[in-house]
């Protein structure tokens, strides 16, 4: 599997997640299960909505954004762009900054932690350091592992460039 695959099942993974949060925000969802942390304390505080949207709207946003960029870069076109690669390391280091700030508010002014989103900060971080990965693979020119594989005409082999 690529990294770009990886991100984007990552991204996908981001949106039921952040999906999730947004729902119980929203009041379709009674009562949001978290086995570890306080979750409605946190959902419930003034700090989960942002220009009056809930905060884990904006987390939908930002990983359906992550998971369009990644499709179109494993697009045979885009897979070798620099471009794409940029994008996806900007934006999910934008995603790094600013759950770091959403976990700062958790530890020291809420004083409670959602497990979901911790484990939205855990995707989003992975999802950085496969963007940076990916990045610095484009620059250095590395040989995709999707590249198309050339074929004989007649005889139905393939040839690798390995």
């Amino acid at each position: 599997m690529t990294k770009r695959m990886a991100i984007a099942a990552l991204a996908l993974t981001g949106v039921f997640v952040s999906l999730y949060l947004t729902l119980y925000k929203l009041g379709v969802i009674g009562h949001m299960t978290c086995s570890v942390g306080s979750c409605e304390t946190v959902q419930l505080s003034e700090w989960a909505t942002l220009a009056g949207v809930p905060v884990a709207a904006w987390g939908v946003s930002f990983y359906i954004a992550t998971l369009a960029v990644t499709m179109l870069g494993v697009q045979d076109r885009w897979s070798d762009s620099p471009r794409i690669s940029q994008l996806l390391a900007l934006m999910s280091g934008s995603g790094v900054l600013f759950s770091a700030y959403l976990t700062y508010l958790e530890a020291f002014v809420i004083n409670a932690w959602c497990q979901w989103c911790v484990v939205s900060a855990i995707i989003v971080t992975v999802i950085f350091a496969l963007s940076v990965l990916d990045l610095l693979e484009v620059r250095r020119g590395v040989p995709r592992d999707d590249a198309p594989d050339e074929e004989l005409e007649d005889t139905g082999f393939v040839i690798r460039d390995s």
